[in-house]
Parts: structure tokens; sequence; C-alpha cells
């Protein structure tokens, strides 16, 4: 960029993330922004972006026997607890509205032959309230519909290829971000910084999610002060395709397919667990029936045969390209990691604790999801929260900053996780967890805390999940099966992390310093 082009954007805020939250808050405001993305914004392959992949759709109480109240209890019994009851109360008031925001942004949601939107059914909901747009692209197609919409804004200004590094603080204050943009180190003064990162799925060696996702929000605003909860809590899908041959996320095989009555099955066509459970239940049971020398396979022919392709094009499309036909063979399934309900707490405005610095989507910790997130919610989320952050920036006094300064070449990036990394997080801090393993895993990843952002946010959910001495929505200790009567959320912060780090350190006998690391070159401990 020009330096006559930077001058201009001064005074703007900046939103990081080009994923539904990100680019639902540019939509939304009233006034001229930033939108930095770290790749070619709503690029379907490779998928830069969650919200691209989704393919359930986006639950609201829209039905003729539905309301809020009814898809508040069903989140409030997923969230095992955890949740915050005002904030689920409001934010599923808000799902009719929010559909119908979308639909006003150009997004086609599928509807029946009298125009009323089809909706279909996914664990734990009592209704049928899952809306969709093109079957089960939903994701996509309501990404290229709103990014459609963000090129032909002009007071949006969007700057794909954007790694931003580090955020600027002064006095505790969040005052812009370090950003890579088009080579350069730009410095980015800004009145106000969104952060709609993801979230952490790319931490693990099984997941649904963009490999990129390995919680660079989490660890630039841990870094900058903020505070981080409910970092345990990772929703592993039990239904990822199995494949063999694929790089980058693990092809996701939607709950809305159980939702049409697929069972799961293992090698001897024998069922083991009830499809429509809340998912980390369902996770768990795929889990501990592979760990018992079984493979797991969800079965549609029955239900659906040959009408699968017309109701789920993707998914086939997705299946065949590995060779299999879903109308006449079972889909081999595996758990992965699909969905982080921690994040950056905020308040009902986004605001994190740190003055100049707002989150939303799955990067953040809004109380919504509790314990484990009910099907379909995020997205809602996103939409939801996108559209509060941007009314709150769009109230706050319009405020004078330097313009961004190019300082140079920009320095290498941060060194992304190793198989031997992810496969660790997997081990250690998968589907089923133990103290053991929890502790080991923290061994590995301490000495890296403090040049390493994966490694810092691996070692901070890491340290959180020893913390919680129970098990409670998608956190599982395997010596620690029961759920404590009492229902608390957790709070860490960088400071605290370390402390305790060293701390589990010394009751093994090793500081951080001394402790063990992983090899990138054999994944084997060095």
């Amino acid at each position: 960029m020009t330096g006559e082009s930077l001058r201009a954007l001064a005074g703007q805020p900046v939103i990081v993330g080009g994923g539904l939250a990100g680019v639902m808050t540019a939509l939304m405001l009233d006034r001229p922004c930033v939108l930095l993305s770290a790749g070619p914004l709503a690029a379907v392959r490779p998928a830069m972006a969650s919200s691209m992949l989704a393919q359930g759709g986006i639950a609201a109480a829209v039905g003729a026997d539905d309301a809020p109240a009814l898809h508040a209890a069903d989140t409030l019994a997923a969230g095992a607890g955890l949740c915050d009851r005002a904030i689920v109360e409001r934010v599923t008031a808000d799902g009719p509205d929010a559909i119908a925001r979308l639909a006003a942004f150009g997004v086609r949601f599928d509807r029946a032959a009298d125009g009323t939107l089809k909706l279909g059914l996914e664990a734990a909901h009592c209704r049928h309230r899952i809306v969709h747009a093109r079957g089960d692209a939903s994701g996509a197609a309501i990404m290229e519909a709103l990014v459609a919409r963000v090129r032909a804004t002009p007071r949006i200004t969007v700057l794909e290829n954007a790694r931003v590094h580090a955020l600027l603080t002064h006095d505790g204050a969040v005052t812009g971000v370090r950003a890579g943009i088009a080579g350069r180190d730009i410095a980015w003064p800004a009145p106000a910084v969104v952060l709609a990162t993801g979230g952490i799925g790319g931490l693990f060696g099984d997941t649904t999610n963009p490999l990129g996702a390995c919680g660079q929000g989490l660890a630039l605003a841990a870094r900058a002060g903020a505070v981080l909860g409910n970092l345990e809590f990772v929703q592993f899908h039990p239904t990822a395709l199995a494949a063999r041959h694929v790089a980058g996320p693990m092809p996701l095989i939607s709950e809305a397919v159980r939702g049409e009555g697929a069972v799961l099955v293992d090698e001897n066509g024998d069922r083991f667990t009830e499809e429509l459970a809340a998912r980390d239940i369902v996770s768990r049971a795929v889990w501990r029936h592979m760990r018992a020398g079984h493979h797991v396979f969800l079965d549609a022919r029955s239900v659906l045969g040959a009408r699968f392709a017309t109701r789920f094009p993707a998914i086939d499309a997705l299946c065949r390209a590995q060779g299999i036909d879903p109308a006449r063979q079972p889909i081999p399934v595996r758990p992965a990691a699909h969905y982080h309900m921690g994040g950056i707490v905020v308040d009902g405005r986004g605001r994190t604790g740190v003055p100049g610095l707002w989150a939303c989507g799955e990067v953040s910790c809004t109380g919504l999801h509790g314990a484990n997130r009910l099907a379909s919610n995020s997205l809602l989320e996103a939409v939801s929260f996108g559209t509060w952050v941007a009314h709150d920036l769009s109230g706050l006094p319009v405020a004078r900053t330097a313009p961004p300064v190019d300082d140079g070449a920009l320095a290498p990036a941060a060194p992304a996780p190793t198989e031997a990394q992810r496969r660790a997080m997997a081990r250690g801090a998968g589907v089923v967890r133990t103290h053991d393993e929890l502790r080991e895993t923290l061994r590995l990843f301490a000495p890296r805390v403090e040049r390493d952002d994966a490694a810092l946010v691996s070692a901070m959910v890491v340290l959180a999940a020893l913390r919680r001495r129970e098990s409670r929505g998608g956190h599982f200790r395997a010596d620690f099966p029961d759920t404590a009567h009492d229902a608390v959320p957790s709070r860490l912060t960088l400071d605290a992390a370390r402390a305790e780090i060293a701390a589990v350190m010394a009751q093994a006998g090793t500081t951080p310093a001394d402790t063990m690391t992983l090899s990138p070159d054999n994944g084997v401990i060095a």
C-alpha cells in the first residue's frame, strides 16, 4: 500500500478476521472501517474461515411450533450449567431477526413450495429449527452473499492476506495492530480493534477447521492483558469423514444426516449409541468404540439411499471423492476437533476487559455456549454479536489516530504447529483426558509459550483442562468422570498461566526451561 492510501484509512476501526463474525461486523457498522482477512476473502478452496465450511446452517426459532424460549431451553441444557442465561435468552430471541438481516443482505435460504423456510433437525434440539442455504453448503452460501455485499460497500476497505502478529497497547489499552500486509510490516493505530479470528481446531491432529485456525486471536488478546474463559471446553464432532487422502480440514458429515435418520454402526453393522444425543456424548461413544478396536461408520442407506445425493449434494461429492457412494455404502467416520466454546471473555456488547478491544465469533467467550455448544448456534452467535459489536462501535465518538506506518520488510512469520504438536494435543487434550496425559502435554509446550503463539494457546487450553477436575460438556476427564455440583466458569490470564505452568513443572521436578521439546522432523520426544 502507498503512504497516501494508508493515511486515508487513519482513524477507522480495524476488524481482524474474514469469517461470518468479521464481515457481519463490517456490514452493520455505520462508519468506514478496515477488514483484515488472513487470506483471500471467502476463498472456498482452501477454506480460509470455518464459516465457509459450515454445513448445518443457523439455529433460529422461526417454525410455527417453535419459540425463542424453547430454543433457549435447549441451549441451556446443552451448556451443562455454564451458560449465561441472559445472553442465551438475548441471542435466541434475536434468531428470527438474524435470519431476516441475512436475507436482506442477499442470502437465499432454502424454502418450501409455499415460501416458508425449510427447517432441519439436529441433535439436542426439540424442534426442527435449522435454517439452511443451498442444502448442506449453508456456510458457503451465506458467506458468498455477505462477501458480495462487503465488496459492494465503499466504506469497507478489505485488505487480504493480512497477518496480525501483535496488538499495539498503551497504558493498558489496545491502540491498534501490527500486521504483515503485502509483504510489509505495518504499525496500524486504530480507535477500536475487533478480533474475529475464529477457533483453535488447527492445534489438533484431527480437525474439521482450516489448519490455520490455531487460536491466533486468543494469543493476541492474552498478550495484551485480556481474560480468557472456558478454554478447556472443545467440541469434537463425532462424524468427520475418515478420509484416506485429505490435506487440510477433515470433511464433515453434518449432524443433519443423523437428523434424517442415519445411524452409527461398526464393522459388524451393530449400532452402539444414540445418534442424536449431545455431540460430546456421541463423540465419546465413537471414541470408545474405536479404542475397543472397532471401525465406525455412518449408515444412511436405508433412510436416504438414492436420495442422499439430492438431500446432501456437497457431502455426497466429498464422499465420492474418496471412492464412497453413500447411497450404497456406509461412510467411515471418526471424531475431530470442531468448535471451541472458550475464548476471550466479552460482555453483551462484545467488549473485552481491555479498553479498545472487542471480540466476536468463535474467538470470543460470550456465555452462549457454556460447556457444550448446541448444534448450529455458532453461526447465530456470529450474526448476533457481529451486529451488537457494530452497534457499540457505531455509538462511540470518532477518535483521531495517527496514520498507519510502513515499518519495512515483514519479519518471518511464526511457525505453524508441527504435525507432532498437533498429534500431542489430540492425544493429551482430546475427547477423553487424564491428569497424567494433560501434565505431559503441558510439559511439551511449556518451553515455547513466550515465543510461539500456537504453543501458548495449546498450553493454556491444557492448563484449563488440568484445573477442571470434573467432567462437564465438551470436557471429559476419565479420572474425574462425575460432574461437580457447582458449575463455575473458568478464567485465565497470561500472567496466571505463566505462574501455574511454573508450578506444574516444579511439581514434576522440572522447569519450563529444561522440559522436553517436540522434534519437528520426526514427531518424537527429543
